[in-house]
């Protein structure tokens, strides 16, 4: 049964998630969780959290859901599993396991929740995990992702807050598919565009992870619904020190800034640019349109890693090679600055 899914949704993929600034007030209400084997825990609104096993395990664990992000249900399938999965990526881990979790209405064909599921089982194989089954509830739009077990050495967790002044910004996936997605849904671009944005959030960060662990990186998040400012905004407030990003380098996809200039940009780029955008410093040079395009919403996007300076030649060309061909040095981290995000 033919169906396309963004008819069925005013916003999709991570574009959907609370605003950042409203969850970041709930969260700091809530008591401080305290335990000898939490190694990694909700005060530094990292990826995932990680719980000590023993000296040489530890358990990344995460969890990610939500409406759909494009047309096709196989598709919605994959790229919802890639972006759950990527969270144990970017805390250097290797999947374990996995559980579907689905919202799905009573009054949509069975066979598209199939092409879903089967979407994300693909997925999960590709990964290298195992799906263990799931839970499924009844809903008037279709919802779905996965609850992710990973494990990771306890010596060589990668989290969002060890950035060091000296490092520089890589990011390993070019940004905009927020822009691309809510374009496709108006007619405004071509489905060449609409498939590159597609097959990118499809892809998995595992080859990032692995190079990340090559080169003893520390620092590291993935780039999802609060777009690169937000995320990058994080990993400076955790670490302690300024973050740095050029906008001529980063890597866009092809079409996100005329699109902008149409007026293509969606709610949840204003939403991130509430909750971020006090504490960016932006430089005159810098347009309305490359400002817009840092606070747009990504999904299943790519991972921005903080390498020393004199392994970004090597980290870049693995990147590459493993099939992020737009990764690029996009920054650098300083000592605090005027702003702990700096825009050029």
């Amino acid at each position: 049964m033919k169906i396309d899914l963004l008819k069925l949704v005013d916003q999709g993929g991570c574009s959907a998630k609370l605003p950042a600034k409203e969850l970041e007030k709930a969260l700091s209400e809530l008591p401080k969780i305290s335990h000898p084997n939490l190694l990694v825990d909700i005060e530094t609104h990292d990826d995932g959290g990680v719980y000590k096993i023993n000296d040489e395990y530890a358990l990344i664990q995460t969890t990610d859901f939500f409406p759909p992000v494009c047309s096709d249900p196989y598709d919605f399938g994959q790229v919802a599993a890639a972006n759950a999965l990527s969270d144990i990526y970017a805390m250097g881990g290797q999947v374990l396991t996995a559980m579907n979790l689905v919202l799905f209405p009573e009054n949509q064909a069975l066979e598209i929740l199939k092409e879903i599921l089967g979407g994300g089982q693909d997925k999960v194989t590709e990964s290298g995990g195992v799906l263990m089954g799931g839970h499924t509830i009844t809903g008037d739009i279709p919802i779905y992702g996965l609850a992710v077990t990973g494990w990771v050495h306890p010596e060589r967790i990668i989290t969002n807050s060890t950035a060091k002044p000296g490092d520089v910004l890589i990011l390993s996936k070019p940004i905009g598919t927020g822009i691309i997605v809510s374009a496709w849904k108006n007619g405004l671009v071509t489905p060449e565009i609409y498939g590159n944005a597609i097959d990118s959030m499809k892809q998995l960060n595992i080859h990032g992870a692995t190079i990340m662990q090559k080169y003893d990186v520390k620092c590291a998040t993935d780039i999802t619904g609060f777009g690169l400012a937000g995320h990058a905004l994080k990993m400076a407030k955790s670490s302690g020190f300024s973050l740095h990003l050029n906008t001529n380098d980063l890597p866009v996809f092809d079409q996100v800034i005329p699109l902008i200039d149409m007026g293509v940009i969606p709610g949840a780029a204003f939403r991130n640019k509430e909750f971020a955008g006090d504490e960016c410093d932006f430089d005159a040079n810098v347009d309305y349109n490359h400002k817009i395009l840092l606070f747009d919403a990504q999904t299943s996007g790519g991972l921005l890693m903080c390498v020393e300076k004199d392994k970004a030649a090597d980290v870049i060309a693995d990147l590459r090679q493993g099939g992020y061909l737009e990764s690029a040095i996009v920054g650098r981290v300083s000592t605090p600055d005027k702003k702990p995000l700096m825009v050029h």
